[in-house]
């Protein structure tokens, strides 16, 4: 059953781990207007962002010593604990087994076996994000991984999505659900150091991506891809001043 219109099998949420919960609340604050809730103790300080009211992501602090500042995406399921013994039967481990999260929702979070972690996320009283695809808002999510054809047959196993992939020089796969495309998948380039693992990449959209990237330079953020432009409009992968690699896209400038 679909929750707030999200459906099972679809990313619904993103979260950032930071080892300063109150500096990444600053820069994202600056850079796109988010605002965050109080962080409750019972939560370890996760907090809540927010554009306009409305839910858009959240925040906590690093969990685990030596984990790195990371954007995580979640995917929707009736069944976290269901979905992460599939997920073993395809080969991927579960990091951290099904758990409820208050009367919030149960969470897992598991690795593929290409080395991404992606989460699960099975609602009760929080759906997901209440607003996708509009400015400062998740619209896509996106794995980065050195074995494609092992990632597709992972997450079509997992999540029943299809991949759709356009071929040419650097091959590109759409993840299909019930016909609608729902996330994307590269390989990643060769220059990547191989000491960086595969992941998932979180695309925020916004009116002007110019004038978001020197924005973000200007509050510390580093470009690790400039910008440049592709059919669904011009993008760029920034890193926060924390470390923490995301991605922002808006219209082409005419």
């Amino acid at each position: 059953m679909a929750e707030n219109g999200i459906a099972p099998g679809t990313p619904s949420w993103v979260d950032l781990s930071s080892p300063d919960v109150d500096a990444s609340v600053q820069f994202y604050g600056a850079l796109f207007g988010w605002t965050a809730d109080e962080g409750s103790p019972e939560f370890g300080g996760y907090r809540m962002l927010r554009s306009n009211g409305k839910m858009v992501a959240g925040v906590g602090p690093i969990m685990n010593p030596g984990q790195p500042p990371v954007w995580t995406t979640y995917v929707s399921v009736d069944d976290a604990a269901a979905t992460s013994e599939k997920a073993k039967q395809a080969g991927g481990q579960v990091l951290m087994e099904s758990m409820e999260i208050g009367d919030s929702g149960r969470m897992a979070m598991l690795q593929d076996p290409t080395g991404a972690v992606v989460g699960l996320w099975q609602p009760n009283q929080h759906k997901g994000a209440e607003v996708f695809n509009t400015p400062v808002s998740l619209t896509w999510n996106e794995l980065s991984t050195r074995d494609p054809e092992a990632a597709k047959g992972f997450y079509s196993s997992v999540f029943g999505w299809d991949p759709h992939t356009h071929e040419g020089e650097e091959p590109y796969t759409e993840w299909h659900l019930r016909g609608k495309s729902i996330g994307g998948m590269m390989r990643m380039p060769a220059q990547v150091p191989a000491a960086v693992p595969p992941f998932w990449l979180s695309y925020f959209t916004v009116a002007d991506t110019n004038a978001t990237v020197s924005k973000a330079q200007e509050l510390g953020a580093t470009v690790m891809m400039p910008a440049m432009d592709i059919p669904q409009g011009r993008f760029a992968v920034l890193t926060d001043p924390a470390g923490a690699t995301f991605a922002v896209i808006g219209p082409t400038p005419q």
